[in-house]
């Protein structure tokens, strides 16, 4: 797929996603979505890259959902707007578990205004660094609407559930410093070195066997809804196919042959 509305770039085996319609705070279309997917879908799939950044081009992050999308479903036939509105849950479905769900380490750069759904995107993400000018928004309430991105999942898992009520009950904006405060962002740097900073970061949270890293995150993505004995038993399993994997190997030959050099 030839892509338009975002920018694809691989270095270092680190991919970097940015979302390309500056002019439109880089507001999700359809159009978009159907090329994030995509991409989504290639760094999953590609087993030379080993992590992920994702940012904005201009001045926001992303600016959430489309409004002409909104105005479209909004001009459908009655008939229709149930049915076209869950076909595009799905899509939204789709594009946040392929962020939550990526068998890599996933770091939003959030480099200006996150609004709604592109707020809910940097969630779905495993880490979120944030620059000076970052700011993010629960703002649905505010378009008499829910957060459909996964805010109600992810934003409690942050901050809290009080707190989360209190931002998307009121739409209000938290910038930088406030989030870092919350844990809605991990880190805070400059907005000159901010997707640079992210892409060392993602190098050095995928330095490790990828094999390991893709179950851990399996199970720790789960830890929260499955009893103990669950993740027991998922991590016994997974810790089988750890004992297979070239990287397990390697790691121990390396480790003995070092030690029989000591002697």
């Amino acid at each position: 797929m030839n892509y338009e509305l975002i920018k694809f770039e691989i270095a270092d085996a680190v991919a970097t996603i940015t979302f390309n319609r500056p002019e439109k705070r880089n507001a999700m279309s359809d159009d978009m979505r159907t090329e994030f997917i995509d991409a989504l879908e290639r760094v999953a799939a590609d087993k030379a890259i080993k992590a992920l950044v994702l940012t904005g081009e201009g001045k926001a992050f992303c600016a959430g959902g489309d409004i002409s999308g909104m105005q479209q479903r909004m001009n459908a036939p009655a008939g229709e707007v149930g049915f076209n509105g869950w076909h595009r849950q799905q899509r939204v479905h789709r594009t946040q578990a392929l962020l939550h769900t990526m068998p890599k380490p996933v770091v939003a750069a959030v480099n200006g205004a996150a609004s709604g759904l592109g707020a809910d995107t940097a969630l779905a993400c495993d880490f979120i660094i944030a620059s000076e000018w970052a700011s993010f928004t629960w703002s649905y309430i505010l378009r008499g609407i829910v957060p459909d991105g996964g805010g109600m999942y992810f934003l409690p898992r942050r901050v809290g559930l009080p707190k989360a009520k209190e931002l998307i009950f009121t739409g209000r904006q938290v910038k930088a410093d406030e989030a870092l405060e919350l844990g809605i962002a991990d880190r805070k740097t400059g907005s000159e070195t901010l997707v640079a900073d992210a892409q060392a970061w993602a190098r050095e949270l995928s330095a490790a066997s990828s094999t390991a890293l893709a179950l851990t995150k399996t199970i720790l993505n789960q830890t929260f809804e499955l009893a103990s004995h669950d993740v027991f038993a998922q991590g016994s399993q997974a810790q089988a196919i750890c004992y297979t994997s070239t990287e397990h190997r390697a790691s121990v030959e390396a480790f003995l042959s070092k030690t029989a050099a000591k002697r």
